[in-house]
């Protein structure tokens, strides 16, 4: 059984609650691509960072679009992340 690093909540059909915390272990945050588009957007102020891949890593300020099939990452920061993420079927 895979053990994900973060815990998730369904708020509808395609919209979900991620929330991370900032004990995960680093190499639990992987490079990943996912099957679909998705938004994410942060529910709180963080220091927690996304990376695409090839690029800096950016604040998670606003609104990120995430293309399917696109490298990317969570860089971990010091309280817990919140994450709204609209999976774009």
């Amino acid at each position: 059984m895979v053990k994900l690093p973060f815990k998730e909540e369904s708020l509808g059909s395609n919209v979900f609650l991620r929330t991370f915390y900032p004990e995960v272990e680093e190499e639990d945050l992987k490079w990943h691509i996912d099957l679909e588009d998705r938004i994410i957007k942060s529910v709180s102020q963080t220091d927690w960072k996304f990376q695409f891949d090839n690029q800096l890593p950016v604040n998670i300020n606003g609104e990120i679009f995430v293309p399917s099939g696109v490298w990317h990452r969570l860089i971990k920061g010091t309280s817990p992340l919140k994450l709204e993420i609209t999976k774009l079927y």
